[in-house]
């Protein structure tokens, strides 16, 4: 089993394109006989984790890919490392807005995604899609849902590989915000490549993916 996670709208915006993406990427992987599904998360500090957590106990599945949105980026970002804070510089959707919080109370510092990177980032390219290692999920309720992911997985009987993927803001989005954008089914196509690629068991790739600051 596949799980994909998407989060509902947040910000003002009427639409979040996670989502979207990731009930997509579902429906596809479905079509082609592999048990997928898609599970939205509250766009809210605790209770995402809680309906992530649930998911997982549910679904025991052997790959997750969470997924949010990175609205300006432009480019599907395979996010590396989740960190153990949270700092909102806006509320969530139930008005909470910690500042300097740790995801969990005497967790360790950070945790680094088991999805092999590399190998994902050289087949979104070979498919034509935008794609990058990116070195922060920055300290919203994405980057929290990424370490409560992790966590979770570290701490459970098995093993199965995790990460977060952000996408950017949908066309739609883009244009309203004048910002960098991509189609929904881009992003679901990209979904589909990251979780054919990652269910793969291999080994990671070496190949230089870091940044310059």
């Amino acid at each position: 089993m596949i799980l994909l996670t998407g989060f509902e709208p947040f910000g003002g915006e009427t639409v979040n394109p996670s989502w979207e993406a990731a009930q997509q990427a579902a429906a596809i992987l479905a079509d082609e006989g592999e048990a997928a599904v898609a599970v939205r998360l509250p766009c809210v500090f605790g209770a995402s984790i809680d309906v992530l957590t649930d998911a997982v106990r549910v679904h025991q599945p052997r790959l997750v890919l969470c997924v949010g949105q990175a609205g300006g980026r432009s480019e599907i970002s395979l996010e590396r490392i989740a960190i153990n804070v949270d700092d909102a510089r806006i509320p969530d959707n139930a008005g909470n807005q910690p500042v300097d919080d740790a995801v969990r109370a005497g967790g360790p510092a950070a945790y680094f995604s088991t999805l092999p990177l590399k190998r994902s980032l050289r087949s979104l390219v070979e498919a034509g899609l935008p794609a990058a290692v990116s070195q922060t999920a920055g300290t919203y309720v994405c980057n929290h849902v990424f370490y409560g992911l992790m966590d979770l997985l570290a701490r459970g009987d098995s093993a199965p590989r995790g990460g977060f993927i952000h996408v950017p803001f949908s066309t739609e989005q883009a244009q309203a915000h004048g910002a960098s954008g991509m189609p929904i089914a881009e992003m679901g196509r990209a979904l589909v490549v990251i979780a054919r690629t990652s269910a793969d068991a291999g080994a990671d790739l070496r190949i230089a993916a870091g940044a310059e600051h």
